[in-house]
This record gives C-alpha cells, structure tokens and sequence, in this order.
C-alpha cells in the first residue's frame, strides 16, 4: 500500500501555525474543485497496463489517460473556541505536498494550537491488482484488493512547529493465488512521519520531513521497511501561491524472490510536485486558478518491478 499518491491534486495552501480556531466561525464550511489533466504511468504491476506480458524482462508499456475530476471537502466547525471539527474529503495541507486520499474524521484544537486530527480513509487500500502479474503464457485478470487505513495527526506539538503523522492499513488481495501457489500479498503496514515547519520570512516557509514505513505481508518477498526524506518549499508572492515538494526514498524487502533467481528485492525512489494557486482568479470571490504538476520514479535492482508515473493539470476551486 502507498500512503503517498500523486494520482489527483488540485489545490494548494501555504502551511501557516495553526490559527486560534480551526474555522472563521461555527458551522458548514468547504471546498470544491474541478481539475481536468493528463496522466502518463509505466509499471508492469498497474492494472492500467497491458494484460498480456510476453516476458518478465519486458519493459512495461507507457499507459496515457486524459482525466477531468472533481475534489473537495466539508466540514462543520464548533465548540466554545470553535475547537472542534468534523470533516469529509481531502485536505489543502495533504494536497499541497502531493498527497491525495479521501478522510472522514475529526480534529481537537487545543489552547496551546496543538492539534489532534483522527480520521480514516476509506480508498487507500480499495481497488484492484492482477491475481497472475507474472503470468507470461496467459492473459492477466484482475482480482480485487480490500483493507482499511486509519491516520492520526498530532500538529504543533505542545505548540512547537513540530508535527507528527502515524498511519496504520490492512490489506487483503482476493484470490491471492497463481497455479496453485499463494502469493502472500496479504498484510499490514504501519507509517510515521515526522515534519517541521521553518519560516523564512513571511512568504516563505521550508518544511523538511521523514518517513518511516513498515510493511508486514505473509510473505518475507512481499515485506519491507522504507525511508524516505522529503522537502517542501512554500512560497506566496501577493495573490499567487507556490508548493514545491521533492522526496527521495529507499526501500529494502525481507526475502528474496524465487521468480527473480532468489533475488532479493530493493529500490531507489525520487518524486517532485509542484503546485500553484492564483487567489481571487478574475477578481472572482473565493475561487483560484489552481494547476500543478508531478513525477514518481522507483528504480528497482529487479528491473520488473520498476516504475515511472507524471501527472499535470489544471482547474478552478472555490472555498466557501
């Protein structure tokens, strides 16, 4: 499972301290986007990509796709200090550094501006897989994927800059099986990140982060632990807004792999996103011209498994 997806984004915001209140006032407020891009993904294991594979050496096809999308949330604000929150959808602190995923939760401030944010995220794990991803002789079928991934976020910690993200899913691969041999896909993983916002001046804010990962699955070529760095810049120049995010990563699995020689199996990863917004598009209230742009590369030692996936787009969101 991959916490991290750049499948969709169309919003950023510079990540200020916690205000005083988690919303202008009590009551319903939100956002709604809609985005229309171009996405391009080359991956041997993307349900997206040719059914047929002639060869476990073969380079995966390149897989296109126009999109047109909308995003957005809502919540309800209340409490004496307008300290406490309900919500639904995704997030502009998520979206701003690439991260895309459906949340249904509830958020704590306290007087200190530190901030509790539990929520749970319905369609991380949900979707689909090739039961036979290495069948060369036959036509690959899909076979479905469930799970459920839970987050809590503690922000400004004791009302430092200091913020803490911890996740934890479960996944289960339907029919995880291929000519008569579990593939052991099934398992669990567990995230924390920890991040740290520095201001440089006004409009500009550095936040580096890092990531551990642990992934259990019933088979040691299927587990791993991952590392990763990331860096995100944060810059705003009267109504325009900037987010640049670059990450680096590494990932060392358990066992080795009997389809790959007994390999075992490792990989580099790098991404960059980038994402702007331009405030009061058209003198328009409330509404921005957002476009952003994003590119994921894993390098495998195993070259089967490696991958390479870019995003761009544009569109108009309106906060209300």
């Amino acid at each position: 499972m991959n916490l991290k997806l750049t499948t969709l984004a169309a919003a950023i915001a510079i990540s200020a301290p916690a205000m005083a209140t988690l919303g202008e006032a009590n009551g319903f407020s939100g956002e709604i986007s809609v985005i229309a891009g171009y996405s391009s993904s080359e991956s041997n294991l993307d349900t997206n990509s040719s059914a047929n594979l002639t060869s476990l050496d073969a380079k995966p096809e390149s897989d296109d796709n126009f999109l047109a999308a909308p995003l957005g949330n809502v919540a309800y604000t209340f409490g004496s200090r307008s300290e406490q929150q309900i919500y639904a959808g995704t997030t502009r602190e998520d979206i701003a550094v690439g991260t895309v995923a459906l949340q249904l939760g509830y958020k704590y401030l306290f007087p200190s501006r530190m901030q509790i944010n539990l929520s749970y995220l319905p369609t991380v794990v949900e979707g689909e897989e090739w039961q036979n991803p290495y069948d060369t002789v036959n036509t690959r079928t899909e076979t479905d994927v469930k799970g459920n991934a839970y987050r809590m976020e503690i922000n400004n910690v004791a009302g430092s800059l200091l913020s803490f993200d911890l996740a934890y899913a479960d996944k289960e691969v339907k029919n995880d099986f291929w000519q008569g041999t579990y593939l052991d896909r099934n398992g669990s993983t567990y995230q924390a990140k920890a991040k740290v916002r520095v201001p440089i001046s006004r409009s500009t804010m550095l936040m580096p982060s890092i990531t551990y990962q642990r992934h259990n699955a019933d088979g040691e070529a299927n587990a791993k632990k991952t590392i990763t760095g990331e860096l995100s810049l944060f810059q705003s120049f009267g109504p325009h807004q900037f987010a640049l995010t670059g990450s680096y990563g590494s990932a060392d699995y358990d066992g080795a792999n009997a389809l790959f020689s007994g390999e075992t199996r490792n990989e580099d990863m790098f991404s960059f996103f980038l994402a702007y917004e331009y405030q009061q598009f058209l003198g328009w209230q409330n509404t921005s011209f957002i476009a952003f742009a994003g590119y994921d590369n894993s390098d495998a030692n195993i070259d089967f498994y490696d991958t390479k996936s870019m995003i761009t787009s544009i569109g108009l969101s309106y906060r209300f």
